[in-house]
């Protein structure tokens, strides 16, 4: 698979992911009616997990491309620049 088409794949589904996951819990939890400082619970989980989510998906990101253009320089080939 070429490289260029596996970046836009990761980044799809990295995208899609944070999407889900970020509004998600919270759209469907509107009906925790638990206060945690004052503020619903659904408030809570929607704030700190869209937090670990993104900063998860920025290593996984950077993982995978550091491992991906060093597989592409090993085999002798350029690395596409841009999207």
């Amino acid at each position: 698979m070429a490289f260029i088409h596996k970046k836009r794949i990761l980044t799809s589904v990295l995208l899609l992911a944070w999407l889900l996951i970020s509004f998600g819990p919270s759209f469907f939890a509107r009906e925790l009616s638990v206060l945690v400082w004052g503020w619903p619970l659904y408030f809570w989980m929607a704030a700190q997990g869209s937090i670990l989510l993104f900063i998860g998906i920025v290593v996984v990101y950077a993982w995978l491309m550091n491992r991906w253009e060093a597989q592409e320089t090993a085999a002798g080939r350029d690395i596409p620049q841009g999207w």
